[in-house]
């Protein structure tokens, strides 16, 4: 029986194990292919990638309009205020029509229902702009929530993909002709499992993290709106009644004017407007 050399063969398996520790060296260095990942991850990551191309797009967008600027400015209570002492009401309304603020609807729905109904009370311009307020908040509130909504479905998402794969691991095991084919394609399905998992929370994340900055910051803005519209409505209460103050004083041919008499017990409640 002939002996086979022990030599060449240490050689041989030594060479192998050199050439492999190679592969694996060079694959390690290989840099990553993030289409080739995208690929992996199966048919569920085309709606991953379109729920971050909507995170990031509505990340930039309050980013530039959720500002205290375009909530409530100082420029806009300032120039108001000077407005409503001079008695200027429809000047304040064409003002208020030109800015892109929260307060100036606000300020702009109230004084035009109160320029355009003589006989309304005061409790009914309030009525007025606290409506109008409460539709600032909502459109301030609902506008952040689609954040929230895409850091919610972007990990069941993710998760509907890590389904997906596992059921397409199982099916492979089951078809597999031998071992090896078996352990392959079970490492297929394995990764586009975790690739759709990973993908779904690195999109869920952060979508959730800036909707967290985004509601603290709309808080904030509502808080001072509040203390604006409050700040504006006194002072144009108070106007109001400096203005109706004087017409009690005039004579009974020229109370006629007003769209109350002095003796009325709501004179106080429902200042006139009828030269406004």
């Amino acid at each position: 029986m002939k002996r086979i050399p022990k030599f060449p063969v240490a050689f041989l398996l030594a060479t192998a194990s050199a050439h492999a520790a190679g592969e694996e060296a060079a694959a390690a260095e290989r840099p990553i292919d993030l289409m080739q990942i995208f690929n992996d991850g199966g048919i569920m990551m085309y709606p991953l990638a379109l729920l971050s191309l909507a995170a990031v797009v509505m990340i930039l967008l309050f980013l530039l309009t959720i500002r205290r600027n375009a909530v409530v400015s100082d420029r806009f209570m300032n120039n108001a205020e000077a407005l409503i002492r001079k008695r200027d009401f429809l000047g304040l309304v064409a003002y208020c029509n030109r800015q892109n603020e929260c307060m100036a609807r606000i300020a702009q729905k109230s004084l035009e229902f109160m320029t355009k109904n003589s006989a309304a009370t005061f409790s009914d311009v309030r009525e007025v702009a606290e409506a109008e307020g409460s539709r600032q908040v909502g459109m301030l509130s609902s506008r952040i929530t689609y954040l929230a909504d895409v850091g919610s479905v972007a990990p069941m998402v993710g998760l509907l993909g890590t389904v997906l794969g596992m059921i397409k691991s199982f099916i492979n095991i089951s078809t597999g002709g031998f071992e090896g084919a078996r352990q392959m394609k079970l490492a297929d399905g394995v990764s586009e499992a975790l690739i759709t998992t990973a993908a779904g929370l690195m999109v869920g994340i952060p979508a959730l993290v800036f909707y967290s900055i985004f509601r603290g910051r709309v808080q904030k803005y509502i808080a001072e709106l509040e203390a604006a519209s409050t700040h504006f409505m006194a002072t144009l209460h108070s106007q109001i009644q400096r203005q109706a103050s004087p017409a009690q004083s005039q004579p009974a041919s020229r109370r006629e004017d007003f769209a109350l008499p002095v003796h009325s017990p709501l004179s106080d409640d429902r200042p006139d407007l009828h030269g406004i």
